[in-house]
């Protein structure tokens, strides 16, 4: 795509970013149910071009096309509702005691303007064309250019459409939704002066040079990424010693689910050496090989995984005849946690696909040097009881380098909720303060403007005295 076409995306995004925020939020919300009702409706259409497309099977793309439209509806719950604004009314008061007379002042969270979506290749529906970051956006108020991911063209094109006329029908802005197809428009998209905020799902790589880029603007934006995590697994020797083949078997579920491509899978286990899970991996039974969603994450992937197995400290506890096919079987390796502190950095970076490393420790206190050399991560995962005495200091020192910390669970699946946090520090994310997953993620995409002592009638209708969100007024919240 040339400049000039560049240049005509940009512009009808932001005519229609300045209409689609004037909107009253039950127009958006209505926007967002249609968009799902007709993602619904298209599903026989759009599964089986995702099936040829990403390998993944019918089943796992219809559930994942069930979260998506989900998620647009409960964005749209979130509009209708209004209290992600965050209206915050103080009246007027002469004797404030500060020591001087306090302003009527009215704040309320405003939408960037347009966005700028990069999708991911993992999740063609949920984290793809209508998934998170485009919802949240739009919710928002703000408009979108969708960067199509390369795995998966035809069904970006496919959804696309469906999109767009579901917005077009429910009388949305000309422009509010458009999508891009290479790299080079994506960037051109992104380093645009009216474009007002990026978000990604991919590669520390690509992560961080788009991340670069929006910093290296002239007028710098916010840069919503989800990089790469190993999502560690911490065993107490005392879950170990009680459970500990019951723990191998939910390992072998959760780091094999789907070809191990899930930002969230368990890559590092810690457990002592001379355990039932590790007693229990050896020579386990794996799941069968599962196709990779392209070649190029299954190049990436048979790198990472030689470089695991080929490196002087790691030992093969079980795998199949075929982890380096085109189809790889998974592989469960181990290390002692001594060479792994020794050669952290290499052994600690995220093998993206059907391989978890499993770190034997003798002595319990491993745990907590492993997570004080920890960097950034989304998940930590503590399986232990709760009398153990580490515990408290591995919670303490996992919430410093995770978004989110799990109790006796696995890390794969991220439920769409209120309270949920998908994100994490660098190099999770590169906004380790929001989530990309669930209602908060809506948040990304405004920010803060206080009017003060303007006349009621030219104030936001949320900010006026008839206005039914919730809000605190002069402190106090109210409905």
């Amino acid at each position: 795509m040339d400049q000039a076409g560049i240049e005509t995306i940009v512009a009808s995004s932001a005519r229609a970013a300045t209409g689609w925020a004037a909107r009253p939020r039950a127009d958006r919300a209505a926007a967002l149910i249609e968009v799902a009702d007709r993602l619904d409706e298209s599903a026989d259409a759009l599964i089986p071009i995702g099936q040829r497309e990403t390998h993944l099977p019918e089943a796992r793309l219809r559930g994942e096309l069930k979260r998506t439209t989900f998620q647009l509806r409960l964005f749209a719950e979130v509009v209708a509702e209004g209290g992600y604004l965050d209206v915050r009314i103080d009246t007027a008061d002469p004797d404030w005691p500060m020591g001087a007379p306090r302003p009527d002042l009215r704040r309320i969270r405003v939408p960037l303007g347009p966005v700028v979506v990069f999708a991911a290749s993992n999740f063609p529906f949920a984290f793809s064309v209508a998934g998170g970051d485009t919802a949240s956006a739009l919710a928002a108020g703000c408009s979108v250019i969708l960067k199509a991911h390369e795995g998966h063209p035809e069904l970006s094109a496919a959804t696309a459409e469906v999109v767009r006329t579901a917005l077009d029908a429910a009388g949305a802005p000309p422009g509010l939704f458009q999508i891009v197809y290479d790299r080079d428009a994506g960037v051109a998209v992104l380093e645009h002066p009216t474009v007002k905020a990026g978000a990604f799902t991919g590669s520390i790589p690509g992560g961080r040079a788009l991340f670069d880029l929006a910093n290296a603007r002239p007028e710098p934006i916010p840069f919503f990424g989800e990089l790469g995590s190993v999502n560690p697994v911490f065993v107490t020797a005392r879950a170990d010693a009680d459970r500990g083949a019951d723990v191998a078997r939910g390992l072998i579920g959760s780091f094999a689910m789907g070809a191990g491509q899930f930002c969230t899978k368990p890559g590092v286990v810690l457990a002592p050496s001379d355990g039932s899970l590790i007693g229990a991996l050896r020579g386990a039974e794996l799941p069968p090989a599962a196709p990779m969603l392209n070649e190029r994450i299954a190049e990436g992937y048979r790198a990472t995984l030689r470089g695991l197995r080929e490196h002087p400290g790691v030992r093969v506890l079980a795998a199949g005849d075929t982890p380096y096919a085109a189809d790889p079987s998974p592989s469960v390796l181990q290390v002692e946690a001594s060479a792994f502190l020794d050669d952290f950095d290499a052994l600690s970076r995220e093998c993206f696909g059907p391989t978890v490393l499993v770190v034997g420790y003798d002595d319990e206190r491993r745990l907590l040097d492993v997570a004080r050399q920890l960097d950034g991560q989304l998940t930590a995962t503590v399986v232990g009881d709760p009398a153990d005495e580490i515990v408290p200091d591995l919670l303490r020192v996992l919430a410093t380098r995770a978004g989110r910390i799990l109790w006796d669970q696995w890390p794969t699946g991220v439920s769409v909720t209120y309270a949920q946090q998908h994100g994490g520090p660098y190099p999770a994310t590169t906004a380790p303060s929001t989530t990309s997953v669930g209602t908060a993620a809506i948040d990304r995409f405004t920010r803060p403007v206080a009017y003060q002592g303007v006349p009621a009638h030219l104030l936001p209708p949320e900010l006026r005295e008839d206005a039914t969100v919730p809000r605190r007024v002069d402190g106090t919240l109210t409905h």
